[in-house]
This record gives C-alpha cells, sequence and structure tokens, in this order.
C-alpha cells in the first residue's frame, strides 16, 4: 500500500485527518500507516498510527516529488555518497 503514500487520509473511528507519511508492513500483518495532521493555528500536533484497514483515502495529498529538495534529493537513500568517507 506504498501507493498512498502522500495521501490525505481519515481514520474511520476518530475521524483523525492527514496526510500518511509513513507505510510499515509488519511482518505477521497489522500493516499500519502514520497519520501526520496538518498544523493548525501554528501548533503541530502529533502524528498517529493506524491499521490499515481504519483509513480510508479522502484526497490526493502531497506526490513525493513535490517535497523532494531543490536538488532533486528526496532522503536518506539519496545522501548515502556522503557518509561513505565517515
Amino acid at each position: 500500500m506504498k501507493e498512498n503514500l502522500g495521501k490525505f487520509a481519515r481514520d474511520k473511528i476518530t475521524g483523525f485527518e492527514g496526510t500518511i507519511t509513513v507505510y510499515a508492513q509488519h511482518l505477521y500483518g497489522c500493516d499500519s500507516y502514520v497519520i501526520t495532521p496538518r498544523v493548525q493555528d501554528n501548533k503541530p500536533e502529533d502524528s498517529r498510527t493506524y491499521d490499515v484497514g481504519r483509513i480510508e483515502i479522502i484526497g490526493d495529498g502531497t506526490r513525493p516529488e513535490e517535497v523532494a529538495s531543490a536538488d532533486g534529493k528526496k532522503g536518506p537513500e539519496d545522501i548515502q555518497d556522503l557518509y561513505k568517507n565517515v
């Protein structure tokens, strides 16, 4: 379900909404998403983890390409060369 990373989602039980920022695939099932809410009134709220079955996708959200740095790097896998000589 990695294809849902960056999409806007809602927990079916609590109504908690935000962007899917993590997909965790567990060895014995019970895969989960981490939902990160939007900042409101300049006060960030903690992200929350939910089982995949509790989540409904409610919007396209943000594509990973939209949050890449100016040089096109997206995360640790793109900066491994920096640590080769350390």
